[in-house]
């Protein structure tokens, strides 16, 4: 079983930030592959449904973003996975807008979603960043990462997030390959 876990804040009002492109991706699988209603457990909003023949749960932690680990070291340890089972979807303002990357383990870069995953499970979790952009100041990262996509990026964004939901069976078929994956699946612009 994979768990994929995207990274966001749960109220209504942070739905479309930056911030929040790990729940845009969950929300698009979801809708996607017409997978049942959210559950709350764990903190957590959780489904479990099935890629082809690929056991999957999704996550949504709902402990607001500088606090994901809670939820998700409850969920590590009522399912018994190892870290290598668990994959977080997140923002990275290193990363340009619509660009996309994946490590395993490494620093948090400053993400407090991620520094908070990092003292709960540790680090050697599979990540998959997906750019945002900078703002070019450091004084500006909080506004902007709690600030909505404009139209442009909003479109990059969107497409990206239905090519990783499109090409999921891909993606676990190369579980083990993943960067180079998800670069096949942007270069086709499958």
């Amino acid at each position: 079983m994979l768990v994929l876990v995207g990274l966001g804040n749960p109220e209504t009002k942070y739905s479309m930030n930056r911030h929040n492109v790990g729940f845009m991706t969950i929300d698009n699988i979801i809708k996607k592959y017409s997978f049942s209603p959210l559950k709350n457990k764990f903190q957590s909003h959780i489904i479990k449904g099935h890629i082809n023949d690929n056991p999957l749960t999704l996550v949504k932690p709902q402990t607001y973003m500088n606090l994901s680990g809670l939820s998700l070291s409850l969920i590590k340890k009522f399912y018994k996975l190892k870290n290598e089972q668990i994959i977080v979807i997140h923002d990275d303002l290193d990363l340009k807008v619509g660009d996309i990357r994946t490590k395993i383990g490494g620093s948090s870069g400053g993400h407090k979603g991620l520094k908070s995953i990092d003292s709960h499970i540790g680090k050697d979790y599979i990540r998959i960043r997906i750019g945002i952009g900078h703002p070019g100041d450091k004084q500006l990262v909080n506004n902007y990462v709690l600030g909505n996509f404009n139209k442009e990026d909003l479109f990059i964004i969107s497409t990206l997030i239905n090519n990783i939901s499109s090409n999921l069976s891909f993606i676990f078929e190369n579980i083990n390959n993943l960067s180079q994956t998800l670069s096949e699946i942007i270069g086709k612009g499958k």
